[in-house]
């Protein structure tokens, strides 16, 4: 795929992965589609480095969690940028739940962000994309599904979902979209974790080392610009962790 002067929406671009994610695509030329939820000011500083790259930028505020704000997101990313070549899901929920006290609010938001919401924006997009015959999803899912931790059970299920729903993806929309998927290994540390708990994750990593979310930014560019003839793909980026 020609990156320069296509536009993609990318989720969750405020701030953390989606940041670096949004500034590696504006890098090549990507107007860029800015998706956030509660982080405004935190969007509107992104935005603002965005447009230094000399892409047209356009900020839109939607909880993922619910469809007609999906719905509603992706009518007005078409009304102002005109068309969407590439989607990156990026935003996740992502909260400490401790086997037996999770609730069903605790359940319900990891499920409807981390996958409801990645369905029903990709079917949305993909509309769109069939009509101009072309375009490329992208997942970011978590390599750790293979090796699950403790307390956080809701949302490495929603993680597992995305690789069934990524591979299901790839096959409804075929030939002309191509859908694949980031696995990310221990990249930004919660901040209520410990320097002990911190050190045990490195330990864990044959590279010993936290990965930086401009690789992954760099692994989802791979997902764009590599082959287009890879599509249900899902691709590690965890410093060798699968492997331990």
């Amino acid at each position: 795929m020609e990156l320069k002067n296509s536009t993609a929406i990318v989720t969750g671009a405020a701030k953390r992965v989606g940041k670096s994610i949004a500034l590696a695509l504006a890098k090549k030329g990507v107007n860029i589609v800015l998706h956030y939820n509660h982080s405004e000011k935190e969007a509107k500083e992104t935005a603002s480095l965005l447009e230094k790259e000399g892409v047209k930028v356009f900020p839109i505020q939607a909880d993922l969690s619910h469809v007609k704000e999906i719905e509603n997101f992706v009518s007005c990313a078409l009304q102002r940028a005109s068309k969407v070549d590439i989607l990156v899901n990026s935003a996740s929920q992502f909260n400490e739940t401790p086997f037996g006290q999770i609730s069903e609010a605790d359940w319900n938001s990891h499920l409807d962000v981390n996958v409801k919401g990645v369905f029903f924006l990709s079917q949305a997009v993909a509309k769109s994309m069939l009509q101009q015959k072309s375009g490329k999803i992208v997942q970011l899912i978590d390599a750790h599904i293979s090796r699950p931790y403790l307390n956080y059970l809701p949302y490495l299920v929603s993680k597992s979902a995305l690789v069934g729903l990524t591979q299901c993806l790839a096959k409804e929309l075929a030939p002309h979209i191509q859908v694949n998927a980031i696995s990310p290994g221990p990249v930004l540390m919660q901040p209520s974790w410990s320097k002990d708990e911190v050190a045990h994750i490195i330990n864990s990593v044959p590279l010993k080392r936290l990965g930086t979310p401009e690789e992954i930014a760099k692994g989802v560019l791979f997902c764009l610009e590599g082959p287009d003839f890879m599509t249900g793909a899902i691709i590690p980026i965890d410093g060798g962790q699968r492997l331990k």
